[in-house]
């Protein structure tokens, strides 16, 4: 199997372990770091998604985006730490990123996500290789049928492998993750992905905040500390009256000056996550007393905290620096995994 095991395991350990550079190209956003043995050396970011393509119908701003930030860490390096390639995940494999990749089929594990990452050369974007990992696609959700039984996810599959290792979520367990789209992944019992279940409220969200009516009655920007009353009030108007009455009643509240902007803000994000978790638990996707991990948008995540807290779910939310080195832990395993995949097979395995 290509040489004695101390030597192969010697090898495993030093392929991550050499500098490279890690991606996670999202709908909005893109963040890429110089990672060296686990450290991170360097961190870059830029507002440019998948979003940008799909509006402009070309990947010339996420290409030139990505260049600049790749050359912004190259830059920033230390001297003698030169990377070997470059491993990406999320949009970045979709038709609106810069290299399709293929979906896995759950269940998808650590194996499957390694054997179906694609190595690609762009030298308009940099001379080093990359590495694409793939998303999974469900083709069956427990229940659903239709298209409502499929479901696609590119990125969070990463998260949840470095999840995995780390220890922060269990075999069997669930991670919910909010950001552009708010998505609940399960984990089968042999630690795959056995299938997710996404919605389009963070985006729908964003559009409501700037493109509407309501973008004078909310607040420009991230989400500020919230306001657990109002986002309560917030869910309970969404389960009464529909998502859609509920948001018009964020108009309301402004009109009859019964709320401030960040009390408006609560109220509407309740509304957006009372609609989902209703949606979840009337499906059978969500148990009362199952566990679950929340990951994303840290204000946004504590929303869903304090509702799935409510309704008797034990949660762990993680913060932002969790998320970050779940996240490159799971580049990092999948990153190993293929080429201990590689090696066996040169190895006449």
């Amino acid at each position: 199997m290509g040489g004695p095991p101390a030597a192969r395991a010697a090898a495993r350990s030093s392929v991550s372990a050499a500098p490279f550079i890690a991606v996670d190209a999202g709908t909005t956003r893109t963040r890429v770091w110089l990672v060296h043995d686990g450290r991170i050396l360097a961190r870059r970011d830029a507002v440019v998604g998948a979003r940008d393509t799909a509006r402009s119908r070309s990947t010339a701003a996420l290409g030139a985006a990505m260049h600049g930030l790749v050359a912004a860490l190259l830059d920033d390096a230390e001297p003698g730490v030169e990377p070997r390639r470059i491993v990406a995940a999320g949009m970045i494999t979709s038709p609106e990123g810069l290299v399709e990749v293929p979906h896995v089929l759950a269940p998808a594990g650590l194996a499957e996500l390694a054997a179906a990452a694609e190595e690609r050369r762009l030298p308009e974007v940099s001379d080093l290789p990359f590495v694409f990992v793939p998303g999974v696609r469900t083709a069956g959700l427990p229940g659903a049928s239709g298209i409502g039984a499929t479901d696609v996810m590119r990125g969070e599959e990463t998260l949840g492998v470095g999840l995995l290792r780390q220890s922060l979520l269990a075999a069997g367990g669930a991670l919910l993750n909010v950001g552009s789209h708010w998505k609940l992944v399960r984990i089968d019992a042999a630690g795959r992905i056995a299938w997710s279940v996404t919605s389009l409220a963070g985006e729908m969200m964003h559009a409501a905040r700037s493109d509407t009516v309501l973008a004078s009655a909310v607040p420009d920007g991230p989400v500020p500390e919230l306001d657990i009353a109002p986002v309560q009030d917030g869910m309970a108007e969404a389960r009464r009256s529909g998502l859609a009455r509920a948001l018009f009643c964020v108009r309301l509240l402004q009109i009859g000056h019964s709320a401030g902007p960040e009390g408006r803000l609560s109220f509407l994000l309740g509304a957006f996550v009372g609609a989902d978790l209703d949606r979840l638990e009337a499906n059978g996707f969500l148990t009362a007393g199952e566990p679950l991990v929340v990951s994303g948008d840290e204000k946004v995540g504590g929303a869903w905290t304090v509702a799935l807290q409510s309704r008797g779910y034990p949660v762990r939310s993680l913060s932002a620096a969790e998320v970050e080195a779940a996240f490159l832990a799971g580049l990092s395993a999948i990153l190993d995994a293929r080429e201990e995949r590689d090696r066996d097979v040169r190895g006449g395995c």
